[in-house]
């Protein structure tokens, strides 16, 4: 969505704009407004000529807007709702139509019978192919003019015929005691924390976890959104199984350790489970501290789209809040990150802020948030409820045309039912019956299996697509036999097994010398790893005072060495060979 679009829609306190006239803010829509209502006027039909077109990245379609839709003939009519079902083909299920702006970008606005007509419309044409309507947003275009014109930004949301709903992964990381799981339970569970932790209790899986309240393991939690935009949580609903049957779209959040001893934990949760977005947790109070440099770092290196939530800012004076604003903002724009700050004051700048996030990839959205009071809660939600998947159509149906490969990620051994595995499926499509093989095992083989039942958050799925996270049941097939690390892949893939592999590393801050013979911690997706340096080509050794080596091999898997502590945002590229030792298990590649 272009930024000069969400000047207009930007109003000074916060208000939905339904109806009511909103005044131009030049900074992201969330600033002061003009003195008098001429200025306001003439600002507004400054906005209208000089309209400037947002590019959009190459994974998001380009969507143009509609300046009318009154009374069109029935060929136009079928040509529309033609045109409605390629728009959510390419938007996985979702689209955004902007009525009165034209293709250009100017915005006209409408009367307001020709809005209620082109409404009316846009509800025939998405009850012709089966999708459901939500007005994220109207505002009013001042032209001087005897009657009011407006603008409208409208969600059509339509689930895939072959999906049960649509799906989206959110990897929440941040220093330890940020408030992530406590933010996480709020959002989940729908009640308010108490101020002692309270709402992050369901989250935890160890009684460790409840004693020291601090995340030890990755825990998965889920919060739903209905056809028309509305929360679907536990406060309405017992189990997950009816959250699944009441959302059309699904957030599923990847709560993962904070503190600095679990992070391999951290590293695993972000290379196995492939998420969407990241949102890295910062305490109002304490600000950039301890392990959110490396947690930022990382989601950095591993191009994992991110935005800020500022939590605790009940605990904190205004002024307090603003230097932790500030002190991301630096960061934000150091050299090694490059990214544009955007904070969210109000609902039509989360409207804003979805959108041109999944545009642009230097964008990143700051929340300002209390789980205790509330405040700004209903913003991250709302910006939840429009945020599209990155990636379209197209790749999708690449990813699904290749071989299966399901990478296992956890083991469980269930009741009447027998061993389980967890996962994500990388590419092609998992089926019930599927006969796959699944390996290395320590002597480099592989077995066969054949594929039971199909569970994506607890309910029963009959088809895995490329991209989503499910859990496997195999019958009988021998637990003993598996290990976090294997993949499952069809046998028609052959796959090949390797101890010894070339990398193109980046070292980034590391407080030894980096040479032949240095032992690393190697994360290759869902494979964890140690590993030895067998030969630096270029060079004898690396040395780089106080920096720490993150890698990245050269086929597109990454690699991280877990070493000191992790900053930004200097650079060193070499080219290593790398043997496996320690338990001597191969890795696929």
């Amino acid at each position: 969505m272009d930024a000069r679009l969400s000047e207009l829609f930007g109003s000074e306190n916060g208000h939905d704009c339904g109806g009511s006239r909103t005044e131009v803010n030049p900074v992201y829509g969330c600033g002061r407004a003009p003195a008098t209502k001429r200025a306001s006027a003439k600002k507004k039909r400054a906005n209208a000529r000089h309209f400037h077109s947002f590019k959009p990245s190459n994974n998001a379609p380009y969507l143009p807007p509609e300046l009318k839709l009154v009374d069109p003939t029935q060929s136009r009519f079928e040509h529309l709702v033609t045109q409605m079902k390629w728009r959510l083909q390419e938007g996985r299920g979702e689209a955004v139509y902007q009525i009165g702006v034209e293709d250009n970008g100017m915005l006209v606005g409408l009367s307001e019978d020709d809005m209620r007509a082109s409404l009316t419309t846009l509800h025939r044409m998405a009850e012709k192919v089966g999708a459901d309507i939500t007005i994220l947003r109207h505002a009013e275009v001042d032209y001087d003019t005897d009657q009011p014109l407006t603008i409208a930004e409208v969600l059509i949301r339509k689930v895939p015929d072959d999906q049960q709903f649509l799906d989206l992964r959110v990897a929440v990381i941040g220093n330890v005691d940020s408030g992530k799981s406590t933010l996480l339970g709020v959002l989940t569970q729908g009640e308010l924390d108490n101020g002692r932790g309270r709402a992050r209790l369901n989250l935890f899986r160890h009684l460790h976890e409840i004693q020291t309240g601090r995340t030890s393991s990755i825990s998965f939690e889920i919060l739903g959104f209905n056809s028309k935009g509305e929360v679907v949580n536990y406060s309405e609903s017992r189990t997950a199984e009816e959250i699944c049957e009441s959302a059309s779209k699904m957030i599923t959040f990847i709560d993962l350790a904070g503190h600095h001893k679990y992070l391999k934990t951290t590293i695993f949760g972000l290379t196995s489970y492939c998420p969407d977005f990241a949102m890295l947790v910062v305490s109002a109070n304490t600000g950039i501290a301890g392990t959110t440099r490396e947690h930022l770092g990382l989601a950095l290196a591993l191009k994992v789209p991110i935005f800020i939530v500022i939590s605790k800012v009940d605990l904190c004076t205004r002024a307090t809040v603003e230097r932790t604003v500030r002190q991301l903002e630096r960061v934000l724009k150091q050299p090694g990150c490059n990214k544009v700050p955007m904070v969210v004051a109000n609902k039509d700048d989360a409207v804003a802020a979805a959108q041109q996030f999944a545009q642009s990839p230097n964008i990143t959205p700051v929340f300002t948030v209390s789980s205790v009071s509330g405040e700004n809660l209903d913003l991250l939600k709302v910006f939840f409820n429009i945020i599209p998947p990155l990636s379209n159509s197209k790749e999708q149906e690449e990813l699904m045309q290749q071989l299966t490969e399901f990478q296992v990620d956890e083991i469980y051994t269930v009741p009447e039912v027998g061993t389980v595995v967890g996962g994500t499926l990388y590419s092609g499509i998992c089926r019930e019956g599927d006969d796959l093989v699944v390996g290395p095992t320590d002597s480099g083989q592989f077995h066969k299996l054949t594929v039971g039942s199909i569970q994506r958050n607890r309910s029963a799925c009959r088809v895995l697509r490329a991209g989503q996270a499910a859990t496997l049941a195999l019958g009988n097939f021998d637990r003993t036999l598996l290990r976090k690390g294997m993949v499952m892949v069809s046998p028609e893939m052959d796959p090949t097994i390797c101890w010894i592999f070339e990398a193109e590393i980046v070292l980034l801050f590391h407080s030894k010398t980096f040479h032949k013979g240095f032992q690393v911690t190697v994360h290759i997706g869902n494979v964890r790893q140690t590993a030895t340096v067998e030969a630096v080509y270029g060079k004898v050794s690396l040395w780089l005072l106080e920096q720490q080596t993150y890698m990245r091999w050269t086929h597109n898997w990454s690699l991280a060495a877990e070493c000191g502590h992790l900053e930004l945002p200097l650079f060193l590229t070499t080219s290593i060979f790398f043997s496996l030792f320690y338990t001597t298990i191969p890795v696929l590649f």
